[in-house]
């Protein structure tokens, strides 16, 4: 894999945004259960700057393109994005080596508009995977937490070998409330046992100023914000990442629609009053 052959343009050349750029793969981490964190840097020129919530579509040459939330920024400047093996595309990501080469299009979509959190008490909440779109945040957060009331952030995970970034969110938890629950311990485990959702009576917060960031499997996503609304916080000011089957990333082939919106361009992140009523409709 340590050379890529673009895809050719058709009759009608495709606009730039949609033919994938080469990144060449500069470091791969191993992280828990299957999942990999790579760092990718453009193989000629400059990384396009993201915002949080963002994301690439990557090309794996001979397998095909799925889309990657971007989990942060390197220091020399590529995109920092951490993948689970669950599918073709995934897994051959996860299977690649410093050195190898594939396609990136993008950042896309809507992204966690952290200025409406500022002054507020701000909780984050993410359930397995899902703690990768919202590292952006809660690095932000812990530099920044004069900016805000109290930061809270309550973590799920199936088993305790499936929790990602364990260092990070030891070094978080110096200035952020850090609270971890999985659904089945081992032997090991002193932690919570159960939902995450149980996690938001030991937290504290001023339900009518409060923020809320939301990302992981969709049921997880629904319960936590439905407990956060009937707690008293604004629909409004609970956001969170729709995942749906995106195929382009900018709105033209339709896989990703729901009702009147594409979630590649009007997500993936929404806020709860929004994103309610998509949550219903099963992925397409």
């Amino acid at each position: 894999m340590t050379a890529m052959t673009m895809p050719p343009p058709g009759p009608q050349p495709a606009p730039a945004t949609m033919l994938p750029v080469p990144y060449r793969v500069r470091s791969r981490r191993p992280e828990r259960a299957g999942s990999v964190t790579l760092i990718l840097e453009p193989a000629e020129g400059r990384c396009p700057p993201f915002l949080p919530g963002q994301f690439t579509m990557i090309y794996v040459p001979g397998v095909g393109e799925i889309p990657i939330s971007i989990s942060g920024r390197a220091r020399h400047g590529g995109y920092v994005q951490t993948i689970r093996a669950v599918g073709a595309v995934s897994r051959a990501l996860c299977r690649v080596r410093p050195g190898d080469v594939v396609g990136v299009r993008g950042p896309y979509g809507t992204h966690w508009d952290l200025s409406r959190a500022h002054g507020l008490d701000v909780v984050v909440a993410a359930g397995g995977l899902g703690l990768a779109p919202l590292r952006p945040v809660i690095r932000e957060l812990a530099a920044h937490a004069a900016r805000y009331g109290r930061i809270s952030l309550i973590v799920g995970a199936r088993t305790p070998d499936t929790l990602i970034y364990p260092r990070e969110l030891d070094r978080w938890a110096a200035r952020v409330d850090v609270r971890v629950t999985v659904d089945h311990p081992d032997r090991l485990w002193n932690g919570h046992v159960g939902l995450i959702t149980g996690l938001i009576d030991r937290i504290e917060f001023d339900p009518a100023r409060t923020y809320a960031f939301v990302c992981g499997p969709e049921i997880m996503m629904r319960a936590t914000a439905a407990e956060l609304v009937q707690r008293g916080v604004s629909s409004a000011r609970v956001a969170l990442s729709l995942e749906r089957n995106m195929k382009c990333g900018i709105g033209r082939c339709g896989h990703c629609q729901l009702g009147p919106l594409f979630t590649c361009l009007d997500g993936p992140v929404l806020t709860f009053d929004r994103a309610a009523p998509l949550l219903e409709v099963k992925e397409l």
